[in-house]
C-alpha cells in the first residue's frame, strides 16, 4: 500500500483506529460511550497508534478515557509519536505504565499493545498490562490480534491477552484460526483500512478477494 500506491501510514493508522472505535461502541459501549470508562493499552509501534486513535474518537465521543502506554514518547515510531502529541494537545489522560502498574477498573479495555510484530513471549512492561488486562472483569477487545498470539503460527505465548473480541485488519490473519488461538481471539471481527482490490490481485499475491467491506467497515467473521 505504501510502496505501490501511496497511501500513508497515517491514512492506514486512522481507518484502523476508527473502526475499532466503531466496535467499541456498538458491541461493548450500548451504542453510547458517554461517561463510559475505557482503558487503551497502547505499545510503541502501529498497533499502538491505532489505539490512540481509537482513544481520540471515544474520547470525542464522551467516553472518559485512560490511555498507559509501555514507554514514553521518545520509544515511539513517528506515527505513533504524532497520534500520542494529538491525545496531549487534547488534555487526555496518558501515563506509562511500570512493572507493578495497577489497571483502573474500566467498562472496557483495548489491547493494543502488540501486533503481527511479536517475537516470542511478551516480557517485562507488555506483559504486566497483558496480565492485568487478564485480571479485569470488564470485556477486553483486541486490536489486530490478542498481545501474545502470534499471527502466522497461532501461537499462544505466556502471557497472552485472552480476548473478548478481537478486530483484525484488511484479511484474516492464519494464526488467529488455529484451534489454540481462537480460544483467545474470542469474537473475531473484520476492519476495512481501505485496501485497494488490485493490490491483492496483482503477481505478488494473486487473491480474488472482491468488495469485502460493501455492506460495511466492519465484519464478524464468527
Amino acid at each position: 500500500m505504501i510502496e505501490d500506491y501511496k497511501i500513508s501510514l497515517l491514512q492506514m493508522m486512522e481507518n484502523a483506529g476508527r473502526c475499532l472505535a466503531d466496535l467499541a461502541r456498538s458491541r461493548f459501549l450500548g451504542g453510547d460511550p458517554r461517561g463510559q470508562r475505557v482503558l487503551v493499552l497502547a505499545g510503541t509501534g502501529g498497533n499502538g497508534g491505532g489505539g490512540l486513535v481509537c482513544a481520540r474518537r471515544l474520547h470525542n465521543w464522551g467516553a472518559s478515557v485512560r490511555v498507559l502506554m509501555t514507554a514514553d514518547s521518545q520509544r515511539l515510531g513517528e506515527v505513533p509519536r504524532h497520534q500520542l502529541s494529538i491525545l496531549e494537545r487534547m488534555g487526555l489522560e496518558t501515563d506509562v505504565a511500570g512493572d507493578e502498574t495497577d489497571l483502573p477498573q474500566s467498562d472496557l479495555v483495548v489491547d493494543a499493545l502488540i501486533g503481527y510484530s511479536l517475537k516470542g513471549a511478551p516480557s517485562g512492561v507488555p506483559a504486566s498490562l497483558i496480565r492485568g488486562a487478564n485480571s479485569q472483569t470488564a470485556p477486553v477487545l483486541s486490536l489486530d490480534v490478542p498481545s501474545g498470539v502470534d499471527t502466522t503460527a497461532g501461537t499462544v505465548y505466556d502471557p497472552s491477552v485472552r480476548a473478548t473480541a478481537t478486530m483484525t485488519l484488511a484479511l484474516p490473519k492464519e494464526g488467529l484460526q488455529t484451534p489454540e488461538a481462537r480460544g483467545a481471539v474470542g469474537e473475531l471481527y473484520l476492519a476495512d483500512i481501505s485496501v485497494p482490490p488490485s493490490l491483492y490481485a496483482g503477481p505478488n499475491l494473486g487473491l480474488d478477494v472482491g468488495p469485502l467491506f460493501h455492506a460495511a467497515d466492519v465484519i464478524r467473521i464468527w
